[in-house]
């Protein structure tokens, strides 16, 4: 088994595992069920972080250079550690944002913006999920999952109104990674963008280019033909003055003939 197979093996498996988390998750911030419900969800949620551990584990014990490994993948290990924490629990949809991360890695531009918007829409309601859910527990201002999706759309659009702020560290620490995010987007989007214009420039170019080539052999292929029937006009010219010269002399030839033929007659 090495590490690139079992990553194919577990990947959709952790998908499924992310998708369970999240409506457990949801259930349990906006509703907050109490009692045997709120046990159950609790269970969901503590069955899909052991899926995630179980990944963790296996990915580091297969990694060619395991020290390596665990530098450079310190984000996994926090989506295993820091979601211990109930409100940083959230963490652990990167999953899902991982998939759609290596399936636009290799869509064209038109799908890397349907995942730009889909990681949006998530990253939106996610947050909204932990901010409603710390600002709750905490006593804070945010009371309402309404009230959490619009600060999370004002946030990360970086427009900020201010009319909804988070009042617990729990909240603000939220509100920060929401923030980074919404600065990520708009430099995502500016790139796209900006790669959509230079590429409708260099088709543009490209097919003027097409045309002024076509119109250069069109032009040469008319040069060649002219050059052909100049070519023949000049040969039937020399034909006909060469024939129109042999002529006289054949006429003077045929002249000198018929006087000789004269003189020696009876």
């Amino acid at each position: 088994m090495t590490l690139e197979r079992w990553r194919r093996i577990a990947e959709w498996p952790l998908v499924v595992a992310s998708l369970l988390f999240l409506a457990a998750y949801s259930v349990q911030a906006i509703v907050d069920p109490k009692g045997e419900a709120g046990v159950l969800l609790e269970g969901l949620l503590w069955v899909s972080w052991g899926a995630f551990l179980i990944d963790y584990i296996v990915s580091l014990v297969l990694a060619p250079r395991r020290g390596h490994w665990f530098l450079t993948h310190l984000f996994n290990l926090a989506t295993v550690v820091l979601p211990m924490l109930r409100p940083l629990r959230v963490l652990r949809v990167v999953t899902l944002l991982s998939v759609l991360q290596r399936t636009a890695g290799r869509a064209v531009r038109g799908q890397i913006l349907i995942y730009v918007i889909g990681a949006t829409l998530l990253v939106v309601y996610v947050a909204a999920l932990a901010e409603l859910d710390a600002e709750r527990i905490g006593g804070g201002s945010i009371r309402t999952f309404g009230d959490a999706v619009w600060w999370a759309f004002t946030t990360i659009t970086t427009v900020g109104y201010g009319d909804i702020t988070p009042t617990t560290p729990e909240g603000r620490a939220i509100a920060v990674g929401l923030m980074l995010s919404g600065i990520a987007l708009l430099g995502v989007i500016t790139a796209t963008f900006a790669s959509w214009i230079v590429e409708q420039v260099s088709a543009e170019s490209t097919s003027r280019q097409a045309a002024t080539v076509a119109h250069v052999d069109a032009l040469r292929a008319e040069l060649a033909e002219m050059r052909a029937a100049l070519t023949a006009r000049d040969a039937t010219a020399e034909r006909a003055a060469s024939d129109a010269r042999a002529e006289p002399r054949l006429e003077g030839t045929t002249g000198s003939g018929e006087s000789g033929s004269a003189r020696t007659g009876p």
